[in-house]
């Protein structure tokens, strides 16, 4: 295994023991008390108990750091300079609806860049993450972003309600944070989206970087409406000349 660093070990050992209750819960869709939180978009007593986890196990070993959840939001600890960045479920449709294809999505942001970040898929047991300077991993093996040169070859991940045509070929998942990962990982070419939460991408955006891969200027001061534009560096700027309108 590869070196880690004591936080991202934190942040492995608590979207492990989190999963655990996605997994349960995911076998027992039937059970879930379900209560609207907005269009296309839910809240599920799972995302409640897996947010209540990573919280508990993030402040345990880092009792100073604060935290910016989906579900809970902000909460203002000591050192407000390190962030634990959390969305308890990213691709919580696609769990309502018994998808199997949805993350525990953690990043630590310390001051203004994202240092690390974790993006869990616990039905596949598949585990993407990344480190500052450290490179990019899927399961504990090096990745890269996808090393295609042709644009009409590649494939890209999207979502959202856009009907633009942007001549593309194109996926959308419902789950921006394994999106994310998948470019890391060279699975997609690129990645494009408007009207994100910093939740739904932060840990994408440092194993995207680490894997070699290139990505839109963003202000993490900004929470919410978030745009954006990943791909690897061979395919990044021709992917732009197609969004031109974006």
């Amino acid at each position: 295994m590869n070196s880690i660093s004591a936080n991202l070990n934190i942040m492995i050992k608590a979207a492990e023991k989190a999963s655990k209750i996605l997994i349960r819960d995911f076998g027992e869709l039937e059970k879930l008390q379900v209560s609207a939180k907005g269009p296309s978009d839910f809240v599920t007593n799972s995302d409640k108990k897996v947010e209540k986890i990573l919280i508990e196990e993030l402040i345990k070993s880092r009792k100073k750091f604060s935290i910016l959840s989906e579900e809970i939001g902000k909460i203002n600890n000591s050192d407000k300079d390190n962030i634990w960045i959390i969305d308890p479920i990213d691709g919580t449709t696609n769990f309502l609806h018994g998808v199997p294809h949805f993350a525990i999505s953690i990043a630590l942001k310390s001051k203004d860049e994202i240092v690390s970040g974790l993006i869990f898929d616990p039905i596949k047991n598949e585990m993407f993450y990344a480190e500052k300077n450290n490179g990019a991993f899927f399961n504990n093996k090096r990745i890269r972003v996808s090393k295609k040169k042709k644009i009409e070859e590649c494939l890209f991940g999207t979502g959202g309600k856009s009907e633009l045509n942007f001549n593309l070929n194109t996926r959308k998942s419902g789950s921006a944070a394994l999106d994310m990962a998948y470019v890391g990982a060279g699975r997609y070419d690129g990645y494009f989206q408007k009207n994100l939460n910093i939740w739904d991408i932060a840990a994408g955006i440092i194993i995207v970087k680490e894997a070699g891969g290139k990505i839109n200027d963003i202000k993490y001061s900004d929470d919410k409406e978030i745009k954006i534009l990943a791909g690897s560096i061979s395919i990044y700027d021709k992917m732009l000349e197609k969004l031109i309108n974006f």
